[in-house]
Order: C-alpha cells, then sequence, then structure tokens
C-alpha cells in the first residue's frame, strides 16, 4: 500500500445550500479523490459503518478532540470513510457534532474495493463494507498504512488498535524526531 496513489473515484455527496428553501437545504456535490487529497496531508480512516458503537464511541471522536495535534505534525485535514451514502454519513457527523473531522460517502465502496478493503459483513446484517484502517495519505500518494489484522470475509470481531487516532499520532511524533 505505501507509496500507491489513492484510486480516482467521484463521491456523491450532499452539501449545505442557503439558497435552498425549506427543512433540507441540500444540494448534491460530487467531489473527486483529487478534491480530497490533491496537494494535502491527510488522514483518512475507513470503518465498518457510522453509528456503530466503536466508531460513534472511541475512534470518530477521538480524531476529532486530537485534531489540533494532528495539524502540529504537518496534517491538514482528517477524514472519515465508510461505505455509507451521504445522507447516512452527514447525520452521524451532525450527531457527532463534528467541526474538525470531515466525512467522506462511499456509498457504493468503490473507493474501498478499489483499495482492496472492502469486505463481506453479512454475518453482521451490514452486507458489503470497509474493513477497518486508517492511512496517511501525501498529496494522493499513501505514505503510511494501518490495517487492523484479521482482514477477512464474515469476520466475527472488530479489532480497534492500530487505526486508532492514538496510535497514527505516535507514529507521527516519532517520525518527526526521527527526522
Amino acid at each position: 500500500m505505501i507509496g500507491r496513489k489513492v484510486p480516482n473515484v467521484t463521491f456523491r455527496t450532499r452539501v449545505r445550500d442557503e439558497s435552498i428553501e425549506g427543512p433540507n437545504p441540500f444540494r448534491w456535490q460530487d467531489m473527486t479523490s483529487d478534491d480530497y487529497f490533491k496537494g494535502k496531508r491527510v488522514v483518512l480512516f475507513s470503518l465498518p459503518g457510522a453509528f456503530t458503537p466503536t466508531c460513534s464511541t472511541y475512534q470518530l471522536p477521538d480524531f476529532e478532540k486530537l485534531f489540533p495535534e494532528f495539524q502540529a505534525q504537518g496534517i491538514d485535514d482528517i477524514y472519515c470513510m465508510s461505505v455509507n451514502d451521504a445522507f447516512v454519513m452527514n447525520a452521524w457527523a451532525k450527531g457527532q457534532n463534528l467541526e474538525h473531522v470531515k466525512v467522506i460517502p462511499d456509498g457504493s465502496g468503490e473507493f474501498t474495493r478499489k483499495m482492496g478493503m472492502l469486505v463481506n459483513k453479512d454475518n453482521l446484517g451490514f452486507g458489503m463494507r470497509s474493513w477497518r484502517y486508517a492511512a496517511i495519505i501525501n498529496d494522493g500518494v499513501v505514505e503510511q498504512w494501518f490495517e487492523e489484522e484479521g482482514f477477512s470475509d464474515m469476520c466475527e470481531t472488530d479489532p480497534y488498535s492500530v487505526s486508532s487516532p492514538q496510535n497514527i499520532l505516535e507514529n507521527l511524533k516519532r517520525e518527526a524526531k526521527a527526522a
């Protein structure tokens, strides 16, 4: 994975538009891989699903809380991706009161599949979802890779340690000291 360019994908997102009246002032906006990754150094973390226990209790809130420390290590943005649609991802972001972490809806799983991280989670009633992983991506190229162990279809467990924000931040700090 390290040294590999991220796949070129178009994401169907929903963005707030004040010119739209009514209770749902959002419009569709296509975003590409380049829009998210070109010319920036970012953390991308991907997880099995919005609103799920580990993701909602630990991973997403901790990335949000630690955002200033990531910035201090040269990270421009932090992106949370899941094989969920834009409506689900936006509702989750709103429910988590996100100010720093940005969500990316990979509704069809195209990006996840092209990254080689799409797994079958039918045993949990999820269908095809992302394996839990994270990466430091520098100008569209994977610089560091953090994949949870046990990658497999129908996995009974949901490992969470390697892709934690604390582990990634520790790696970034170690890298900065060595430079």
